[in-house]
């Protein structure tokens, strides 16, 4: 019914991920496999919705505290998370990452800390970096293929008197962990304990591949904040818009009154509203058949890479359509590997140290795309890999 094999050609339509890649990798002319955009247009449901909309012809201001955008969010979270949402506490912002940096400014001071899980989603150190607070890494531990977090070091951070949010990303980029319910549980127990508040970033909650996403809603005792969009399930980033919920009615008063007077946002972008209910309302058919195609992207890629090199003997994640690659087992140096997928090879991945210190020996890559440019990136991957990787390292079976 809907099809994601055909690409779609972005050039010159002002795409950070085509038209932009020479500002991250000093080259116009690479194949990109970075930002977290996908080269799908939308939903068609969307596209009539917007168009629908434009027809009207007037597009001035506009609001979003009204039963259609509310009663769809609540639609969308029964369905997929079978679970209830109080639209009361719920709140807009024009990008989750606003929406954190105004929540870490409302909940802590300059020099406080804040905890977030490593490697951690760039913006996160950026955006705790720029508001003057300071960052409490928790690493993420690595055991086969799965992702583990240390609670007595998460607690040992928590108590601190310093410490006073939880920067969560759940499901967690770039990894791909998906948080089981105990695991929120713990996290939920030690931050009451402790008094500190949570931040959930979310936007990633419709991509998982096996076990169900667990809303911080369903789970959270100290105040918390909830923030998420469709901008990532259905690739509408550039409508801007994003949504969240707030357990604390002072704190969503004070969000919103600083939203309003002092940041000067108090109309929504109208055509992201409309993009919302038009994807919550009747979008399924199209994401679900949207996650098979993705789904199936993340399997030829580690079909591929183990082939070329089974000791990687790596598997997708457990949700995002971005490939977080270990290649430690082969022992490649990063920037090696970045020059001479750069220069030789004409393709950009995202290095993992990106992501922090914890990143190294890693690669983010974006499957959000045809299965033809995937072939591309991933047969240009391996051939650098096979170009500066030890022969003794490589399969028994193939030439350096």
């Amino acid at each position: 019914m809907f099809d994601f094999s055909t690409p779609v050609d972005r050039h010159g339509t002002w795409c950070t991920q085509w038209d932009y890649i020479a500002d991250r990798f000093s080259s116009d002319d690479l194949l990109p496999f970075t930002i977290s955009d996908m080269d799908f247009p939308t939903a068609p449901c969307v596209l009539d919705a917007l168009s629908q909309r434009i027809q009207h012809g007037v597009l001035g201001y506009s609001r979003w505290q009204h039963q259609d955008f509310l009663s769809a969010i609540e639609h969308w979270y029964v369905q997929r998370f079978s679970c209830q949402i109080d639209s009361q506490m719920a709140v807009y912002g024009p990008s989750v990452i606003y929406m954190v940096a105004e929540l870490i400014r409302l909940w802590s001071e300059p020099g406080d800390y804040v905890v977030t899980h490593t490697p951690a989603y760039d913006a996160f150190y950026k955006t705790i970096d720029g508001n003057q607070r300071q960052l409490l890494a928790c690493p993420l531990q690595k055991r086969g293929n799965d992702w583990y977090c240390d609670m007595d070091h998460l607690e040992s951070l928590l108590a601190q008197p310093k410490c006073k949010v939880l920067l969560l990303c759940s499901p967690q980029n770039p990894t791909g962990k998906v948080w089981q319910a105990d695991e929120l549980a713990e996290m939920a127990t030690l931050c009451a304990q402790y008094d500190v508040k949570v931040i959930s970033d979310e936007i990633h909650m419709d991509m998982t591949w096996g076990e169900r996403h667990t809303p911080w809603s369903q789970i959270g005792r100290s105040p918390w904040a909830l923030l998420t969009s469709a901008s990532k399930s259905f690739n509408i980033p550039a409508l801007t818009g994003a949504y969240g919920f707030i357990s604390d009615p002072v704190t969503r008063e004070s969000y919103t009154r600083h939203l309003k007077a002092r940041d000067g946002l108090s109309s929504p972008a109208v055509l992201a509203i409309v993009a919302h209910i038009a994807a919550y309302h009747q979008g399924e058919p199209w994401f679900d058949a949207l996650r098979e195609y993705l789904h199936a992207n993340l399997l030829y890629v580690a079909d591929s890479l183990n082939a070329a090199f089974p000791q990687l003997n790596w598997q997708p994640p457990q949700a995002t359509y971005l490939a977080w690659i270990d290649l430690r087992p082969l022992g490649v140096d990063d920037r090696q590997l970045q020059q001479e997928l750069i220069e030789t090879q004409k393709v950009a991945i995202m290095p993992g140290y990106t992501y922090g210190e914890e990143g190294r020996g890693f690669l983010r890559l974006n499957v959000g795309c045809p299965r033809s440019k995937i072939e591309s990136g991933v047969a240009k991957l391996i051939a650098g890999l096979r170009n500066i990787v030890d022969p003794l390292t490589q399969n028994p079976g193939e030439k350096s």
